[in-house]
Formats: structure tokens, sequence, C-alpha cells
């Protein structure tokens, strides 16, 4: 137990011993709320110091160090015949007095919001935690395996690239990017993905988002229109409403996304934004003949295509069709990548091809549209290209994800039959989990995503990957993340979870209710 509270009886200053507060910010916090309440009015002379030290049995440093404080906050004035004084040009409406615990809570009106961010609200998806507050091993999307990233050589890498850093780079670096990484960028694509671009077309961004959002702001005026994919990566409509653009979702089929579709829905669209080498979330590979007809599109209409090579590094079977970036003639592709599923979420480094025409534009106006990524890993990446080793994990880890996703088939063969089945992907680094026939008229995969996440399992539901009315439901699995050990285990409990929350069938398809 520690001493009684020590008071002050002139300023109604109560200090606590066992406050964690020090007795500095307990008569400094007390004194400000005094006068904020109005309590302490305007002009109002305080005791000296030597006299509330007395009172509260403190030192007068404390109370001189806490009337200093108030004093450079304006709270406080000193003056040399009167001592120290309440201010007298704080504002009125900030001097009212605090409300009473028995008065009735005015709840406050909402803010007027302007059309941009409800647009960006009703794309809003809140973030999903385990019930622990710990990310769940299993099946989390969009995660490469972290451990089988060389750790201590990237430590090496940045103390290489930070020890000595060249002027420019440590003082003012290009809005564009580091010039190593944009060039270890354009070697890498020529060999990795059969296309040559020039270095001062490549700008470095903090992600996907960011390079849809550049792209539209330059290329488009706002209000225009741009073809999704429906399905489509959510991330995507929110930058295009970000940067202004209408965002119009063309439903894909089973051959992708169909320029003929797009056309009749929305023939004034100048912006297609895809993924043709894996289609995101269904996997759908864009056939060359559907590749040659939107590229012809943009060649007519003068329109624009961003391109989406989110994991297009890693394919299991076949031979992968050459980007669209590689087909153009006429200049209308802007192809983006991202490292962060490459190597680790946290390095927060993508990047964007522009289009040759859009080259000086974007470099004479970069820093009024676009805020420059992070500067800290570039260079450490541009080595870790350099030197061989993208490559090398880029290999390791194409094996890693494929021996998992077999897993992760098997698994879903054996504890989701009756429930769910995950159809074959040539790539990737997740699986669609689809209800059986019987069971798909009554899944609802927001509430199944929810009571799976209570299970220790993460997935995502694919409805929120469609804009429009018309939603499949259905389950997003990343493997990539997943310790290959985990997979089955995890399985199980999803499987539980999903058994104790949708509802059984007869053999006829009858359902019989909910266990």
């Amino acid at each position: 137990m520690g001493r009684q509270a020590r008071r002050a009886v002139l300023l109604g200053i109560t200090l606590e011993e066992n406050s964690h507060q020090t007795l500095q910010a307990q008569i400094h916090g007390q004194i400000r709320r005094a006068i904020l309440e109005g309590r302490l009015a305007c002009d109002t002379k305080l005791p000296s110091s030597r006299l509330l030290a007395a009172e509260l049995g403190c030192a007068r440093g404390t109370v001189l160090a806490a009337f200093d404080q108030l004093q450079a906050e304006g709270y406080l004035v000193a003056r040399s015949t009167a001592g120290m004084l309440v201010a007298r040009d704080l504002p009125d409406d900030m001097l009212a007095p605090a409300p009473t615990k028995s008065a009735p809570h005015t709840p406050m009106l909402p803010p007027m919001l302007p059309e941009r961010t409800r647009t960006l609200l009703r794309h809003a998806r809140a973030p999903q935690t385990a019930p622990s507050g710990k990310a769940p091993i299993a099946f989390p999307l969009g995660q490469p395996d972290r451990q089988a990233f060389p750790f201590p050589l990237w430590a090496k890498l940045l103390e290489q690239e930070w020890r000595r850093p060249a002027w420019p780079i440590a003082g003012t670096p290009p809005p564009s990017g580091h010039p190593a990484l944009q060039q270890a960028i354009a070697t890498h694509l020529r060999t990795a993905r059969g296309f040559d671009c020039a270095q001062e077309s490549i700008v470095i961004t903090a992600g996907v988002e960011q390079s849809v959002s550049l792209f539209a702001r330059i290329a488009l005026e706002a209000g225009e229109q741009a073809w999704v994919e429906e399905p489509g990566y959510p991330g995507i409509r929110t930058a295009l409403a970000a940067a202004g653009i209408r965002a119009v979702p063309v439903a894909i089929d089973e051959a992708g996304f169909a320029p003929e579709t797009a056309r009749a829905t929305a023939p004034d669209a100048r912006l297609a934004v895809v993924a043709p080498s894996h289609h995101y979330p269904l996997g759908t590979v864009l056939s060359l003949q559907r590749r040659l007809a939107l590229l012809s599109w943009a060649q007519r209409r003068q329109g624009w295509i961003i391109e989406d090579d989110f994991d297009g590094e890693y394919r299991y079977a076949g031979r992968p069709l050459a980007p669209l970036r590689a087909l153009d003639r006429a200049g209308r592709v802007a192809y983006l990548g991202s490292f962060s599923k490459l190597l680790f979420p946290a390095l927060r480094l993508s990047y964007i091809v522009l289009p040759p025409a859009l080259v000086p534009v974007a470099q004479k106006i970069l820093l009024q549209v676009f805020t420059p990524a992070p500067l800290m890993g570039q260079g450490a990446l541009a080595r870790f290209i350099a030197e061989g080793h993208l490559a090398s994990h880029l290999r390791r880890t194409r094996l890693l994800y494929a021996a998992r996703q077999k897993s992760l088939m098997e698994a879903a063969g054996r504890q989701l039959a009756g429930l769910m089945h995950i159809p074959p992907d040539s790539g990737g680094m997740h699986g669609v989990a689809c209800p059986t026939p019987a069971l798909a008229p009554t899944l609802d995969d927001n509430a199944a995503t929810a009571v799976a996440l209570k299970a220790g399992v993460q997935v995502a539901p694919l409805s929120e990957c469609y804009a429009g009315p018309r939603k499949q439901h259905g389950l997003l699995l990343g493997y990539a993340g997943t310790p290959h050990h985990e997979i089955d285990p995890a399985m199980r409990r999803l499987a539980l979870a999903l058994e104790a929350f949708m509802p059984r069938h007869t053999g006829a398809g009858d359902p019989v209710g909910r266990v």
C-alpha cells in the first residue's frame, strides 16, 4: 500500500502515489483539464509554485516543470508582477464544462463523405485475425513460404547497400525507384518472361493497387470506364475507385476474360485490367485467340491494357503462354509484377512497366500523382536479382509450392469429400474449394470463413471477389505459405468446422437440417 493521496485544495489537484503517471504529469494533466472544463477561467492567477508544492508535499521543481510545460503549450502565461495566470486567448469553444455522467449520450452525426470515399468504403473489407490475435498457420492467401526465403543473405545485402550508400540514393532518390533495381527487373523480364523493356519504363511501387491507381491517373480521365474481371481481385476495383475510374465488371467464362462480352457490356471503356497468365481467383489461363483479340481492341480503340502477372512465375503443368506485353506491337500494355508474393509480404515492393508512349509523361508528372515506394530495400533487391538469387529462389519455391498444391488436393479429397472439392489448377499459390452441387445453394462463404477462423484455419470467401449481385460462393485456401506438415491437420479442422456448420444432405440431395 502506498501513502494516502496528496491533495491541493486551492486547485482541486489530487496526486496518487501508485499512479502509472509521474507526479509532474498528474499536476500538468489536472490543471489542463480544469482550464478546458472552465473550472479555471481565463486570467485566473495560480498559486505560487512554492505554495502548491508545500500543499502537495512534492518538490517545487516538479511543480515548476508542470508549469513550464503548460506555459509552452499556451495554457498559462507568466507575468512579472502577477505570477502565473491562465491564458486569455484560449478559444471559447474549447472552454466548455465537461458533460456530467448522468447526461444523456448524444451520438455524433456521421461526417459528410465525398462519393469517392463512399465508393472506397463499399469495397473495403475488414482484416481477419485469429481469435487469439495470432495469424493462423493455414491457409492464408498471398503468403509465400517465409522459411524458404534466405533472410541471412538478405541481411547481408542490406548491409552492403547501406554501409556507404550513394548520395542520390540517401539524399534525393528518383521517384521512379532505384536505378539498379529498374535495370535488374528489365534483365529479369527479358530472361524469365520473354520481353524487352527500357529501364526508364519501370516504376517501382508499394503494391499492385498503387500501380493500377498510378496508371489510371496518367492514362485516363476521371469518370472514364475500365473493364475488370468478374470475379477478380477486389484491390483492383479499389485502386480504380481511388483514381476516380468506374470499374465495370465483365463476367468471365471457362476460357477467361471475353473481349466480345466486355464490348457489349461497356463499349465506351478505354482500359481493361486482366490477369491472363493465371486469373485471380479461379486460375483460368486466357487463350491466345482472346489475347490477340484484346490487343486488337486496344489498338483500334486507342485504349489501354493493364496485365496483372501477380503469380505468373508459378506454373506447374504445361508451358506458359507469352505475356500480353510480349505480344504487344502497338505499345498499349502496362505490365504489373510484385515481389511481395515472391519473397515476403513486408517487402512491399511491386513494379509497373509503362507503355513506351507514357514514359516521358510519367517522368514529368510522377511526383504530382504518386508517392514513391520505400527505398530501403530496393538496392538490396537489385543485388538479390543481379547476383542470381531470385532465379534460384524461384526454382526452389516452384518445386516446393507444386508439392504443397498436390498435398492440398489430396487432403481435400480425403477430408472434404461430400462437402467441397478443389478443381485442379496448373499453377498459382492458392486453391478454390467449391461446394458440392447439393450444398452450393445453401453455402454462405462469409459465415463459413468466420466458422473456420474460430477453428484456427484462415480461408477467404470467394464471393468477395465479385462486384455484381450474382456471386459464386466458395473458399480460397492459400497453400504456398502453409508448412507441409500442417496441411492435412488443418484440412481436418476445416472439415469438422464445416460439417458442424453446413446442412447435411441425403443421397437424393434433400436437406435434413443443420448439425
